[in-house]
């Protein structure tokens, strides 16, 4: 991601954010995620363990919210 990223949405973990991010860019959204700035996991300096952060590009932040949204309550 380049310097017009915005966070998303924060999810617990790699693995959540690898699923986020799938159901993004199938709906034509680039994104990204990293590690947030918190503290917990005793391996945090070794490996991508703990919240992420999912990016997107700012232009894309309220499609994104909106997909994510009617992901998690489809009602």
């Amino acid at each position: 991601m380049d310097d017009d990223a915005v966070v998303v949405k924060k999810v617990k973990d790699v693995t959540e954010a690898q699923i986020v991010c799938g159901l993004l860019r199938a709906n034509g959204i680039e994104c990204g995620y990293r590690d947030t700035e918190e503290i917990d996991s005793a391996l945090e300096d070794f490996t991508q363990a703990g919240a992420q952060e999912i990016l997107v590009h700012s232009a894309d932040l309220e499609v994104a919210r909106e997909l994510l949204d009617s992901a998690v309550d489809p009602a």
